[in-house]
């Protein structure tokens, strides 16, 4: 049943999708009138804000190299601290995170981990239903109402559960099914603003925020505007100032020559930064695709300990320790191995690995995928910080970084026929899920999502234009070898997936021009979203 001909719509408010009569719930006139607000006043500085990425991008291309802001010193130099962390945001020893579908919201309350931060955004694909459908899951849970019956077995909120944390849309993607004054909205505001209105003063009652994570962000000015938004939707809904609380996910090159600049911005609203690490490979390789020096080897090479990588990690733990924030560790992308014992063992070893780095390095906390990791990630954490909720207090004094540790990109080799194949399969794997619905899809025992692909299909673009870009059999990456190789992969993620794999021979056809063609796709999901009901 379509309910939509039902709604009593905000002036200027159109949708253009079906309309459920759960969907009604969320779509209110009030709510809606919010997402208008909001959008009048703040679209025309996010259409700037990008346009200004757009503008830096040239300036990159032409080899400008990024750096720290020489008018911004005196606020990375200067003697302040971000507001108090509110109690339910004090522990974040391990963070859960994954889509907004029912059962993964359960298990994932339910997990054992300290905080779920529920993703609108990478991990899931942004097609109507998955977006309205998870902002009513999200609304009964917070309300203990949420219950699912699957496969025989019920799904339940325990007594116990973690502290929510919502990822909104980046700024870069649209709600192409609702426009206010003729003009598609921000994906991020819409998704926001819907949360906030139905779920912010229950959330208050609670004691459990409400509390956002915030993606890619590319400077302090595209920070500023989500306080504003902060404090224009606060004093709409009647709440206190300050109330929300934002961590900001640094996971491009140029964010993290901002991270002093970007707390800054936040104070008042900031709950600290997270090392997105797959998205920030991917911007690194995104905003040096055309450099001629610049090559990064196979995917599995590239870890938490490359140079680069690793200068980011300290600088960002330095900056987040030195203003009283939390610094959250990233994702490993293992998972649990239940078919092979002796691949699991292995996997969780390099999760242990992983989290104990961070641990000891000075995090706060740190990221998992799968309820199945959460013990083993907690132990790490636990052995460093005992009984403590954070080591905040660790400053980090000794950590020295400059802009040309941030721009040191090895590894460069080795680059292999593998490492293509496993881009391109990955590649196409997860874009035929994607066109599917479902953006967290485990593939190879790692859990990919949108920023993993990214990188799979940005890394073949690169390795072809790049004189670096030699297989270390001395082959180099071409059109013609990347051509070659897309139908035997397509052949093998058939195989892997079976069923109705018709949106994964169109994954193929993606994968092969946004790799091959000349100009370089922004986002992978920009031209993706417009294919989707």
């Amino acid at each position: 049943m379509n309910a939509k001909a039902s709604l009593n719509l905000p002036e200027g408010v159109t949708i253009d999708a079906t309309v459920t009569p759960e969907f009604a719930g969320i779509l209110s006139h009030d709510a809606l009138a919010l997402v208008a607000q909001l959008h009048r006043q703040y679209e025309p500085r996010r259409r700037q804000l990008l346009a200004d990425r757009v503008a830096r991008a040239k300036r990159l291309d032409e080899g400008e190299r990024p750096h720290f802001l020489p008018q911004t010193k005196h606020v990375r130099e200067g003697d302040w601290t971000i507001a108090p962390i509110p109690k339910a945001l004090e522990c974040r020893r391990v963070e859960i995170t994954g889509p907004v579908e029912a059962k993964m919201i359960i298990n994932a309350f339910n997990s054992g981990a300290d905080s779920y931060m529920t993703d609108f955004e990478d991990s899931n694909a942004p097609n109507w239903t998955n977006q309205i459908q998870g902002q009513v899951n999200l609304r009964k849970a917070i309300r203990r109402e949420l219950v699912l019956e699957q496969g025989g077995k019920t799904y339940k909120l325990a007594d116990k559960i973690a502290t929510l944390q919502v990822r909104p849309r980046g700024w870069h993607l649209d709600e192409k099914h609702v426009k206010v004054d003729g003009q598609r909205v921000s994906g991020g505001i819409f998704d926001f603003a819907l949360f906030m209105f139905h779920n912010a003063k229950e959330q208050i009652a609670r004691g459990a925020g409400p509390f956002f994570y915030l993606p890619k962000l590319e400077s302090h000015l595209e920070a500023r505007l989500w306080n504003d938004i902060f404090v224009a939707t606060q004093k709409a809904l009647g709440i206190p100032q300050g109330t929300i609380k934002a961590t900001v996910l640094i996971e491009t090159i140029l964010a993290a020559f901002e991270m002093d600049e970007i707390l800054y911005e936040l104070r008042e609203h900031s709950a600290g930064l997270n090392a997105g690490r797959w998205d920030y490979i991917f911007s690194c390789i995104k905003k040096f695709k055309v450099d001629r020096d610049f090559c990064l080897a196979d995917r599995a090479k590239v870890t938490m300990t490359s140079p680069f990588m690793r200068a980011y990690a300290l600088l960002l733990l330095k900056t987040c320790h030195k203003r009283n924030a939390p610094a959250i560790g990233g994702m490993s992308a293992l998972i649990p191995i239940k078919s092979d014992p002796e691949k699991n063992e292995i996997a969780m070893a390099g999760i242990r690995a992983d989290k104990a780095r961070d641990a000891t390095d000075g995090y706060d906390g740190g990221w998992v995928a799968h309820p199945g990791l959460v013990d083993v990630a907690m132990e790490e954490f636990v052995k460093v910080l005992g009984d403590k909720p954070n080591q905040i207090d660790r400053k980090r004094d000794d950590v020295q970084v400059g802009a040309a540790d941030l721009l040191n990109f090895q590894p460069e080799q080795p680059i292999t026929e593998t490492g293509l194949r496993m881009n391109i399969n990955v590649g196409i794997h997860y874009l035929g899920a994607w066109l599917a619905g479902n953006g967290c899809v485990p593939i190879h025992n790692l859990m990919e999502d949108a920023a993993t692909a990214e990188i799979s299909r940005s890394q073949v673009w690169q390795w072809i234009r790049s004189p670096k870009g030699k297989l270390d059999d001395g082959r180099k990456v071409a059109p013609e070898l990347v051509r070659e190789l897309i139908p035997q992969e397509l052949a093998k993620v058939k195989a892997t997936v079976g069923g109705d794999t018709s949106t994964y021979e169109r994954a193929a056809q993606i994968f092969e021009q946004m790799s091959t063609q000349e100009s370089f796709a922004e986002f992978l999901t920009l031209p993706l979203y417009e294919e989707i009901e």
